[in-house]
């Protein structure tokens, strides 16, 4: 849909600390998320996501302190999600500096806080976040998770993604907990089938491991690509997927 890819850093934060694991679990420390935030804006990132895996009402009133510190650091469109569960904190997350707002489990446990957000905010500012497993259990072979991945739920990941985008939800981050932190590649079939049924911008993520998975994922119909672990080691930098991606043939800013 897009005419230039955007290439995204993720930040997942638990505790004011950037945290990485494999298939959300095992997290590790990676920094802190304002000097990371800051050195992929200066990298050339496009966006940065920033999305809070553990959170908790304790923890919020951390959360908005590092999320304005971010975006005082940054000057590219900030997406925060985690732990948002009314319009309410949709309107404190965009005071303190964010630009979109990820709902995942919380839309799930109420699909009607879709329309609350966007009617209230417009869908620019609302980001449907799926965490999707493979499961027989639904028809097209995709489930969608809560709690970062750790709690199955019964609902088909496509169909939900088809209800959320009707509710008014202008963007769809699909993370694959499969592939997530595993390096070996996007999940190209999950990009494809939420291609054929979005009308809005899909972003891919979970699996990136190389500056040659990212050019498939785009050409799988994804709109962007977010990646987390090989950013935040050093193993690439955003100039170097841009690179990689530009040689490949796909636009890039």
């Amino acid at each position: 849909m897009s005419l230039v890819c955007r290439v995204i850093p993720c930040l997942d934060v638990a505790d004011g600390r950037v945290v990485k694991g494999v298939n959300f679990a095992n997290l590790r420390d990676m920094g802190d998320p304002v000097e990371l935030a800051a050195a992929y804006f200066a990298q050339g990132a496009d966006e940065i996501t920033f999305l809070d895996v553990t959170a908790t009402v304790d923890a919020r009133a951390t959360t908005y302190e590092v999320v304005r510190r971010t975006a005082e650091q940054v000057f590219i469109p900030l997406t925060v999600g985690g732990g948002v569960r009314s319009a309410e904190d949709v309107a404190r997350l965009l005071s303190v500096g964010a630009d979109k707002i990820g709902v995942n489990s919380a839309a799930i446990a109420r699909p009607a806080l879709l329309d609350e957000i966007a009617d209230r905010f417009g869908a620019q500012v609302l980001v449907l976040s799926l965490d999707v497993k493979r499961s027989p259990s639904t028809p097209s072979g995709f489930v969608v998770t809560t709690h970062g991945g750790r709690t199955e739920t019964t609902l088909d990941a496509l169909d939900w993604a088809r209800e959320a985008i009707e509710r008014g939800a202008g963007e769809l981050l699909v993370n694959s907990i499969d592939a997530d932190g595993t390096k070996d590649g996007f999940d190209l079939e999950l990009v494809r089938n939420m291609r054929e049924l979005s009308s809005v911008p899909v972003i891919a993520s979970g699996g990136a491991g190389a500056v040659d998975h990212f050019a498939p994922a785009i050409r799988a119909g994804a709109d962007a690509v977010l990646a987390a672990s090989v950013f935040h080691s050093g193993q690439l930098t955003v100039g170097d997927v841009k690179r990689a991606l530009s040689d490949d043939g796909v636009p890039v800013r």
